[in-house]
């Protein structure tokens, strides 16, 4: 039969309900599609380190649904009832341990031990800070039961140098200290490698030459040699078949020319023959040689003498016959055993070739190999052994922290939550009045914000500082409005462990941020342009009155055209009666409607001009999704998770007065001029007057208040009288 799930619909996703025990024992058979995240990157979360460590068994970086439910298998096996998971408890209770198998009867000694030696015999709960503090209590100690041992001074030296020589060709292991140490496993390949390493220098030393001792070196040297002896005896060669040649095979006079020292560089020397070229068909070993090679010439000549015809010459023939009896020793040599390596979290730092073969012979034949066998055996019967703490390390935050992580993953409901934060919820940004708690951790801001763009969201990338540390955070603005949301302004990042860190704007993502925002942008754009417009034309203005101003005082024979200024006044008089006319008409109509139609016409008027504002805005907030925000900071999600107006309001919060404060609306500090008050009231007053003096003398007072029945009566006088005027100019 199988299982019953609980989905709740939330932020345009079917997000599973973790109601008991059994929805996260039945997790795998849940539809990989139906979890709101894929993976999840281990950096960058609100998250314990250790644990997501624990879960990364890869060791790549990141979490994903199979490393999530092999940590639910394991922890099931470990505990009597899983029910505990969902109250993500700090404690493990002694109890819960389930003994029915021998590892479990093993991981509760050892937990009954750690309460031991912390003095806590009556405490029978377990926590994640009494498995850390016994780990650094036995980590000073040789016998730990981590069964790695560092070049301890406890030891003997003999077996000192035993575990350096191994940290130092084979590799290391970090033990409960940190320190590096070996274990069994390093220490029986480091073995094996100086045996096979010896049996294979024990067979050079067995193959026989005619050089007895000296056959290593000259191998060497032959080795060395070979290219410049070679390239000698095939320009003779060359020369005896084309003796006009001779010259060009010889050393040109450019090539030898000095340098700026007045030496020759070792580099052009060692390009040059190995000796001059002519009719002789042997290489003389004394005489006429390249510089750069007379002394290694010179140690072959004694090294080989007893194999020449000639102690001061080689042929060819001989050259040849040197080469063919170090054959064996060149196969053998080439043939170099391949020593064992292991995956180590120290590399080795020396090669065994660099160990004297006495070294290697006593390291050998000592016991020092089956001593630290015995060690290891030791170690391993200890009491608490530090593989078992670390299960039960394990085991106490799997049992804490796993229920957080599969709110945080298989659904989002710590993130829906109005009590909790998420995962990926680092703090919290102060700017501008308000508070946005929307914050992701940041890698690479260009690269950040191409993905992080199509989420729709305002957001603001911080460059966040705190006593010489620096990290970068992304935080979405979801309430309020943008205009004094600029680059460069400073904040303040309060992080979730309380720690203020100085938090400035290096990068702006604009975004809609709100529909208040959106009803007042048309108006600020307009009081903008208008604003731009009056400075220009001021601008300008004040720049023709210092032109005018610079050519009076240049020529001042100039005389005042009175013409032309009546002309700029009569065109200003024209604008001035256009503007007048303009109102009047604008008046007219405003006044010629019933007044149940001024509420009509200020909606209709305030619809045409933030309406569309409006509805842009509305259509861009309604996609705002979390998904492409994660994405950039190294998650992979299912679907979109839709953020709307009511979370976003929560998201991000504005300056309020608390609900017992008194605003005291004056201000001690406001310039008060009630002279000017007194003026613009009377001016206000007079303006109503003149305008209703003038409304009335016009008549549209009287159509207004007149009763509907007057009005048709007039409009048919009115009618009557145009027929008859009409029908006398017919006349």
């Amino acid at each position: 039969m199988s299982h019953m799930w609980t989905f709740q619909r939330v932020g345009g996703l079917d997000q599973v309900v973790f109601k008991n025990a059994n929805d996260i024992i039945n997790l795998p058979d849940l539809d990989p599609k139906l979890w709101v995240a894929l993976s999840c990157p281990t950096t960058g979360l609100d998250f314990d380190e250790r644990t997501l460590a624990l879960l990364d068994t890869d060791q790549d970086g990141r979490i994903r649904i199979p490393d999530i439910l092999d940590a639910i298998s394991w922890t099931k096996d470990k505990i009597l009832s899983f029910q505990t998971i969902l109250n993500s408890s700090d404690t493990l209770p002694l109890s819960e341990i389930n003994t029915s198998t021998e590892q479990g009867k093993k991981l509760s000694v050892t937990a009954h031990s750690i309460l031991a030696n912390l003095n806590k015999h009556d405490i029978n709960y377990l926590t994640q800070e009494d498995v850390q503090e016994s780990i650094k209590v036995n980590a000073g100690k040789l016998y730990n039961g981590d069964l790695i041992f560092p070049p301890s001074a406890e030891l003997s030296p003999e077996m000192q140098t035993f575990i350096q020589t191994a940290i130092k060709t084979t590799g290391a292991q970090k033990d409960m200290s940190g320190q590096d140490g070996i274990d069994l496993e390093i220490a029986q390949a480091f073995v094996d490698n100086l045996k096979t390493w010896q049996k294979w220098q024990t067979d050079i030393s067995n193959t026989q030459t005619p050089f007895g001792e000296d056959r290593a070196e000259i191998w060497k040297l032959v080795q060395l040699l070979k290219p410049k002896i070679d390239d000698y005896f095939l320009r003779v060669e060359l020369a005896e078949y084309a003796p006009q040649a001779q010259t060009a095979l010889n050393v040109d006079e450019k090539y030898i020319v000095p340098t700026e020292n007045g030496l020759l560089s070792d580099e052009a020397l060692a390009e040059l023959p190995l000796s001059k070229i002519d009719s002789t068909n042997y290489l003389d070993l004394v005489n006429g040689l390249n510089p750069l090679w007379k002394d290694k010439i010179s140690r072959f000549k004694t090294l080989v003498s007893s194999s020449l015809s000639n102690p001061d010459q080689l042929t060819q023939q001989e050259w040849q016959n040197i080469q063919q009896s170090l054959q064996a020793y060149t196969t053998l040599i080439s043939s170099k055993p391949e020593l064992t390596q292991l995956k180590v979290a120290t590399e080795p730092t020396a090669s065994i070739e660099d160990i004297h073969n006495d070294v290697i012979t006593s390291l050998i034949n000592s016991d020092l190999f089956t001593e630290f066998k015995q060690m290891v055996e030791q170690d391993n019967q200890t009491p608490i052994s530090a593989s078992d703490v670390l299960v039960l390390e394990k085991l106490v935050l799997f049992h804490k922290h796993l229920y957080r992580l599969l709110v945080n993953f298989a659904s989002f409901a710590d993130f829906f939550s109005l009590e909790k934060r998420a995962a990926f919820q680092l703090g919290k940004l102060y700017i501008d009045g308000r508070c946005a708690t929307l914050c992701v951790a940041v890698d690479n801001i260009a690269k950040h914000a191409n993905m992080a763009n199509y989420s729709e969201l305002c957001l603001l990338y911080c460059e966040c500082t705190r006593q010489g540390e620096k990290k970068l955070i992304a935080a979405a603005m979801t309430a309020g409005q943008g205009d004094l949301l600029i680059e460069g302004r400073n904040g303040v990042f309060i992080d979730n462990n309380g720690n203020d860190w100085d938090a400035n704007v290096v990068k702006i993502i604009t975004k809609p941020i709100s529909i208040q925002q959106a009803i007042w942008a048309p108006y600020q754009r307009i009081g903008r342009l208008i604003t731009e417009q009056i400075n220009k034309w001021a601008t300008d203005k004040d720049a023709d009155i210092d032109k005018s101003s610079e050519q009076a005082l240049q020529n001042p024979a100039n005389k005042f055209d009175i013409g032309k200024s009546m002309g700029i006044f009569a065109a200003i008089g024209l604008a001035i009666g256009a503007i007048g006319t303009a109102l009047a008409s604008i008046f007219q109509a405003i006044f010629s409607l019933a007044w149940w139609q001024f509420p009509l016409v200020i909606i209709g008027l305030f619809l045409i001009v933030s309406g569309p504002s409006v509805i842009l805005a509305w259509l861009k907030l309604r996609r705002r999704t979390l998904g492409p925000l994660l994405e950039a900071s190294g998650w992979a999600i299912n679907g979109q998770v839709k953020i709307n107006l009511m979370l976003g309001g929560l998201l991000t919060s504005k300056a309020e007065l608390p609900d017992n404060a008194k605003r005291n609306l004056s201000d001690p500090l406001k310039q008060h001029n009630h002279k000017f008050i007194i003026i613009l009231w009377l001016a206000i007053l007079l303006g109503v007057g003149i305008s209703g003096g003038w409304l009335w003398h016009e008549g549209y007072l009287d159509k207004i208040f007149e009763p509907q029945h007057h009005t048709e009566q007039n409009v048919q006088q009115q009618s009557q009288k145009q027929n008859n005027s009409n029908t006398s100019e017919n006349h």
